[in-house]
């Protein structure tokens, strides 16, 4: 390549040698082992993994369609593998505080067996204890506590009625109670007879009918408190019957956890509730009979009352259960709201009422992924209200509280449970663009502490062999993963070609996984349109052909308008102050150049370059940069010794929208260095790049787009032989350009001229040498710069002449 000279056609294409691939079609390709081109990443992601140091949780950022999803999720399972399944979780009534249910850890698979075992041996001690209480041994002693108590009884008012058999005072029982009348010689007429007895008789017997009285009333006010003795013995032979039933059933289960406390201490506690409350395991005859109804009736209620009823106390809420796995759990939430997050209670409507209980807790997805892997979409964590704050929250504490959203916001007040925390031992990876990762860690101060590693995957990779074979393993791999036709060697060189413009650069893959992928889906479509079993290149370019038409008619429409003169561009002729700069526009995933008409005025003035796009607002920034930056280029070139002293105004004629970037700057520099020397420039010609105040050109992107479309237009009207496209130098690595432009500059009927510095430019703009500066500051003359450089000179004397004559006129 030599600076102002046309590119080959061998410089527009770097072309993919098919002689590194040593398979015919993809079929015969293993696996890719790692992302290609992304050890940065895959190296942070293995150290983030392998790191057990709290923190250390992974950010892998890049763009979307990177193939982060699939190339994290293979390299989980294959650490998941290494890794002993997690625990399983359970939930279980806390007896002495049902709002406030425990937490159980078992081993993967035991948290089913736990409850199953629970479960039946609440089944065994529904047969059990009844008929254990039913038992001809506990009938017997428990007829003995009633004997007792009754002997006991018998003795007490024995003793009283012979007490009062010695005072001659007889104890009747009436409908309402006990009453005392005095034993006299005669039944009949006692009161008659008690008339006539003597006073001190009268006050002797009111006498002992007194203390009599309060003898059986303290009988009597007793008589509850041996009931109560009765029901205490009672019970507590229930109790001990109940407790030795449990004992023989519970030996088995006791033996099987016997290794795991928590569990241990809960059977212990479960035990001694059943003991307690050993009346749930007696049926009740009309609950027996209702359940009976049912039975009949054809209703599906499962266990009787009282089954149900111990089931819902006793019963275990398996919360997590990871039986049947063989490695670390890998959750990929996909919604990742609050509950979904954390876990939540349910509550169910009864009575009008909303209530609760342990059975209800449900796990979230730090649960399921408790001893192994959480992957989130930080996009979809920061919109749901709370998430991050709960997320933030689990990690910093290193357990999960299960708490209702609502409790949080204070929007509800309905009586809830606190389940016992469970502790959390997980690693998160969160996979976002860039934009999330750096706002986080500018704005999060939390964010640091718990995302220690940050995987950046890589927008672009290096086009070498290597990575080109690995690609092509990428591509077998969702080949065969979508049941799709293999592709053949020359199709995956093609794919290889377009990926590479795609990423617009000839040394470089693009990292779009999904983009390629696309495309192969695409062909795999034509591939048996045509009937063919392999892919082949002309399917991979039909692929790429449909793709183009389908989102192309913004640019066709332009082209057509470009073509009936209703946006003005020449593609022949010369014209002073006006060149063809080139523009790129993206809509969606489809971006196109079109070339735009640059047009310079220059008068004599105060020194200021005017663009016409900032002052009303249409500019950006950068673009205004551009501008500005030819002021003092200028200056420094042409005129160091005297004030610039010219008017200029730039514009982006027929522009209706905003425009930025300094791609520009090279054609705004050269229309403004044409209308100073009052030299045309030829129209066949177009130009992109962005200058510095040293006259140096600067690559910009999208090259390949600019150059077809001007390519577009000018083949379109007819190709003359003198059209082309000034691009800067280096971007020439970077051209990967369509076949019909390649074939159109091999046959010399377009050309592509790469540049360094402006005075290239000129020379091929205007077909006059630009002129090297010489020593004492000064151009050749009949060169550009000279002529520019007079001009500005003339508009220097022009401007002192001007300020001359209005000092003279001021003192005249």
């Amino acid at each position: 390549m030599k600076p102002g000279e046309p590119l080959t056609a061998a410089e527009l294409y770097r072309h993919c040698d098919q002689s590194i691939f040593s398979f015919r079609s993809t079929d015969e390709l293993n696996e890719a082992d790692n992302a290609p081109g992304q050890e940065r990443a895959v190296e942070a992601i293995h150290f983030g993994l392998e790191s057990e140091i709290d923190g250390f949780n992974l950010f892998v950022l890049g763009s979307p369609g990177t193939g982060r999803h699939h190339f994290v999720r293979e390299i989980l399972e294959r650490n998941a593998a290494s890794r002993p399944p997690a625990d399983d979780w359970c939930y279980v009534n806390n007896f002495s505080n049902p709002q406030k249910p425990f937490a159980l850890r078992l081993p993967a698979g035991l948290g089913n067996s736990f409850k199953k075992d629970i479960e039946q041996l609440m089944e065994d001690a529904h047969s059990a204890i009844p008929a254990a209480l039913e038992s001809e041994d506990f009938q017997t002693k428990q007829q003995a506590i009633e004997e007792e108590f009754k002997e006991r009884q018998a003795e007490a008012f024995k003793e009283i009625r012979a007490h009062a058999a010695a005072r001659k005072i007889a104890i009747l029982e009436t409908p309402t109670g006990f009453t005392f009348t005095p034993q006299l010689e005669h039944e009949e007429g006692q009161e008659a007879e008690f008339d006539r007895l003597p006073e001190q008789r009268k006050k002797q017997i009111q006498q002992d009918i007194e203390e009599l009285s309060l003898e059986l009333r303290r009988f009597l006010q007793s008589t509850p408190k041996r009931m109560n003795e009765v029901r205490r013995k009672s019970r507590e032979l229930e109790w001990e019957v109940a407790r030795l039933t449990l004992a023989g059933l519970m030996d088995e289960i006791l033996e099987k956890y016997q290794g795991f406390d928590e569990v241990m201490a809960y059977l212990a506690r479960l035990q001694t509730d059943i003991v307690e409350q050993v009346e749930l395991f007696r049926p009740a005859p009309d609950q027996q009979n209702q359940f009976l109804k049912r039975l009949l009736e054809g209703q599906t209620q499962e266990g009787s009352p009282q089954q149900m009823a111990v089931m819902q106390r006793y019963g275990v809420n398996v919360l997590i259960d990871h039986d049947g796995e063989k490695a670390a759990p890998i959750v990929f939430e996909d919604h990742p709201t609050f509950s979904n997050l954390i876990g939540r209670v349910e509550h169910q409507a009864r009575m009008g009422l909303l209530t609760t209980d342990f059975h209800m807790i449900r796990g979230g997805a730090l649960h399921r992924a408790n001893g192994g892997y959480l992957v989130l979409d930080i996009r979809k964590v920061l919109m749901q209200p709370l998430s991050w704050e709960g997320l933030k929250q689990a990690l910093k504490s290193g357990e999960i509280r299960i708490r209702s959203l609502g409790e949080d916001l204070s929007l509800i007040s309905t009586v809830s449970l606190d389940p016992e925390p469970i502790p959390l031992r997980v690693k998160v990876v969160l996979l976002g663009e860039r934009i999330f990762y750096y706002l986080l860690q500018a704005h999060d101060p939390e964010f640091p502490e718990l995302f220690k590693v940050a995987a950046d995957f890589a927008d672009e990779i290096d086009r070498n062999d290597h990575n080109c074979r690995q690609f092509a393993q990428l591509i077998a791999e969702f080949v065969r993963s979508d049941n799709l036709k293999p592709l053949d060697r020359s199709a995956v060189a093609r794919l290889l070609e377009e990926n590479a413009r795609h990423a617009g650069d000839a040394e470089k893959l693009s990292a779009q996984v999904r983009h390629a992928s696309d495309i192969v889906r695409e062909a795999h479509y034509w591939a048996g349109r045509n009937g063919k079993a392999l892919i082949g290149a002309d399917e991979i370019q039909a692929a790429i052909d449909a793709r183009i038409r389908r989102v192309s008619r913004i640019r066709d429409r332009m082209q057509e308008e470009i073509l009936r003169d209703t946006i003005l561009i020449e593609t022949e002729g010369a014209r002073s102050g006006q060149v063809n700069g080139l523009s790129v526009l993206q809509i969606g995933e489809f971006a196109f150049g079109r070339p735009s008409r640059i047009s310079a005025r220059v008068s004599l003035g105060d020194g200021k370059v005017v663009d016409i796009e900032r002052e009303v607002e249409l500019g950006g920034p950068i673009h205004s940069k551009g501008v500005l930056i030819l002021s003092g280029f200028l200056v420094s070139h042409y005129l160091p010794e005297r004030p610039l002293s010219l008017r200029a105004s730039l514009v982006f004629e027929q522009s209706y929208g905003g425009v930025d970037g300094d791609s520009a700057s090279a054609a705004e520099l050269c229309a403004l260095l044409s209308a100073l020397a009052e030299i045309p420039i030829r129209q066949g010609l177009a130009i992109t790049g962005s200058v510095n105040q040293f006259g140096q050109i600067q690559p910009i992107g999208g090259v390949n787009e600019k150059i077809e479309g001007f390519f577009d237009v000018c083949a379109r009207r007819g190709l003359t032989g003198e059209q082309g496209v000034v691009i800067p130098a280096s971007n020439v690595k970077h051209l990967m350009l369509r076949r019909d432009v390649i074939d159109a500059v091999e046959k010399r009927r377009f050309h592509v001229y790469p540049v360094t510095e402006i005075d290239q430019c000129l020379a091929l703009l205007t077909g006059l040498p630009a002129g090297p500066r010489t020593v004492d500051g000064a151009f050749p003359e009949g060169s550009v710069n000279h002529r520019v450089r007079e001009r500005l000179i003339d508009f220097a004397r022009k401007r002192e002449a001007f300020g001359n004559r209005g000092k003279t006129e001021q003192n005249t």
